[in-house]
């Protein structure tokens, strides 16, 4: 992409390559900011030699406008001092849109070394936004706050800190409340808390026509699958009942289930490999079924869950 701008006496140059310092990083006041045309060249031109500067054109009556607007800040915000926003609102700094060609809003120009060197029209979401920055800075962006959140959520998860998770998930969500990670976590951290209605009322925050996402059908399985509670008694019935007929489908089914609620979850999933293994069409693939849905559960990228379907697909091919 190619412009042709001109600003100020025109006569702006590079620092020397000798003595030009290396940019120190942005103090977070200093990364977004308003501008006019008595100081653009400042806050644009000449601070786009140190770090890449992204100008946002609005207008009061621009609706779209507001809406990037936040996402762009969040986005520069994330980058941590990589590259800085400047804000020109068009109405009162007429003269610069015009050297800019500004045609349409929102608009938004990169400006690097002096030059501006790409641009966007239209109010882009935030996984374009933030694909922009890495072009123009030549970096990732760093993680957001919400994403940042998330992982401690998820590691508060992990080691089985419910309470910690919960409240993790719950910040993210008062921010944004249809962040689906944050909701699948807040299920499941509720799940571990033994809370099942505070489980089923969280996963009602679930946006129409997101049912489907991957994080939220594993979520509503663990769910389903944790309404099953464990029972001692009915485990010893269910094994006795194999131990006399060991072909007994339903029983190693059931078996499965209620071990799986005992957290025995490899002992859930041999039982049902054991029964697709002798015979996989029993009660249209009952066995492979139930097992896929602890898949969902467990999560794809869980160990028992890659072991498991290594395992299943080895049957069918076989």
């Amino acid at each position: 992409m190619s412009f042709t701008f001109s600003y100020g006496n025109g006569n702006a140059k590079s620092p020397d390559a000798k003595t030009a310092q290396p940019a120190a990083a942005a103090a977070p006041g200093d990364l977004i900011k308003d501008s006019t045309q008595d100081t653009f060249m400042a806050d644009v031109i000449e601070a786009s030699r140190s770090v890449p500067v992204m100008v946002d054109f609005w207008a009061d009556w621009c609706g779209p406008c507001k809406q990037l607007t936040p996402v762009l800040e969040k986005a520069v915000t994330a980058a941590k001092g990589a590259v800085k926003l400047v804000k020109v609102n068009v109405d009162e700094n007429r003269e610069i849109a015009a050297q800019l060609r500004v045609q349409s809003l929102p608009a938004v120009y990169a400006f690097k070394d002096g030059k501006p060197v790409d641009a966007f029209m239209g109010a882009l979401p935030e996984s374009q936004i933030k694909t922009f920055i890495e072009k123009l800075t030549g970096s990732a962006v760093g993680p957001s706050d919400e994403e940042m959140m998330i992982e401690a959520g998820q590691q508060a998860l992990e080691a089985e800190d419910f309470q910690a998770a919960a409240g993790a998930f719950s910040a993210v969500l008062q921010k944004d409340a249809e962040i689906l990670p944050a909701i699948a976590g807040l299920v499941r951290a509720l799940i571990g808390a033994e809370d099942l209605e505070g489980a089923q009322t969280a996963l009602a925050l679930t946006p129409a026509g997101k049912e489907n996402n991957a994080e939220i059908s594993s979520a509503r399985a663990a769910l389903e699958l944790a309404a099953t509670p464990a029972d001692s008694e009915e485990i010893a019935a269910l094994t006795a009942k194999i131990e006399a007929d060991e072909k007994d489908h339903q029983a190693r089914i059931d078996l499965a289930v209620a071990l799986n609620a005992a957290g025995r979850c490899e002992e859930a999933m041999e039982h049902l490999l054991t029964s697709f293994r002798q015979d996989r069409n029993w009660n249209e693939e009952a066995a492979r079924k139930q097992l896929l849905q602890f898949f969902e559960a467990w999560g794809h990228a869980d160990e028992r869950t890659v072991a498991g379907r290594r395992q299943l697909s080895a049957i069918l091919f076989s």
